[in-house]
């Protein structure tokens, strides 16, 4: 143990000064960060790189196993894991449909999928060693990634429900006189930014609120450790705990308004097919 703790105190006093970042937002060090500092070379400046994208992957790879386990020998009653998962299946598959009506069915896979993914992302930099990879430096790229895939998803549902002449007509804004057929060129690039802004704006409202929690707990982190110099105590205050309970509670509603949103958003265009219709 303590040989681990001279390992990391270089990172604990960089998390105490401001961080190593050029922006001097504090960051807690993870797994990757401590292989970074303790060797160099083409792999590890990958892994720096890429850690976003690599912590991305292990949260699905652990869900994955999670369901795998949960499913694979189900029976009428329900083990911990088994009733875990069905409830939690059962209460998103209630609340979207509460949302969409009939057309629940069709979304709530992806939907549901969604939201424990996001959730779960959320959560992961919660655990000692890891990051969430919704927030830090690169994670951005991974709320833009999940913005996109509900842009084109949402798209695709529009296109099989109108056909192509009529997802055309939705998207040139349902022309029906001489006026709105001369504003079609100006209506359609207006109206299709206006479905890409939507679930863009989500996934900017979700990396800043990760992002501000991961500065939060590093900053409140490392202020515990530099209360060591001035109390003369081995080890450090932990200021950072109650924040714990925030980011649970954050990471929470962050992950159920982005799926919420994007619910908002099936249904909208649902709305609109069966008016058109």
């Amino acid at each position: 143990m303590l040989s681990l703790l001279a390992f990391i105190h270089p990172f604990l006093a960089t998390v105490a000064e401001g961080g190593a970042e050029p922006s001097g937002a504090p960051e807690i060090p993870n797994v990757v960060t401590l292989i970074e500092h303790g060797s160099h070379g083409p792999a590890v400046e990958f892994l720096a790189r890429f850690q976003n994208v690599i912590f991305a992957f292990a949260v699905a790879i652990v869900i994955s196993l999670l369901a795998r386990a949960a499913s694979r020998n189900r029976t009428m009653v329900p083990g911990p894991l088994q009733n875990l998962f069905e409830m939690v299946v059962e209460g998103l598959s209630n609340f979207f449909a509460g949302i969409l009506g009939p057309e629940a069915k069709r979304f709530t896979p992806f939907l549901g999928t969604l939201f424990i993914y996001i959730w779960c992302m959320n959560m992961f930099g919660l655990i000692p060693g890891m990051m969430s990879p919704t927030g830090g430096p690169n994670g951005i790229n991974t709320t833009i990634a999940l913005a996109i895939c509900v842009f084109f998803y949402v798209q695709y549902a529009g296109l099989k429900k109108l056909g192509i002449m009529g997802y055309i007509d939705h998207m040139a804004g349902s022309p029906r006189s001489v006026i709105q057929w001369v504003l079609v060129p100006l209506n359609f690039p207006i109206h299709l930014i206006g479905e890409l802004a939507k679930p863009m704006s989500l996934s900017l409202r979700l990396f800043g609120n990760i992002t501000g929690e991961d500065v939060l707990l590093a900053a409140f982190l490392g202020l515990g450790v530099t209360a060591t110099a001035f109390l003369h105590i081995p080890v450090g205050l932990p200021l950072h705990v109650p924040f714990i309970f925030l980011a649970l509670l954050t990471g929470t509603i962050q992950a159920l308004v982005f799926t919420l949103l994007s619910t908002v958003y099936f249904s909208m265009m649902v709305a609109e097919q069966e008016e058109h219709h």
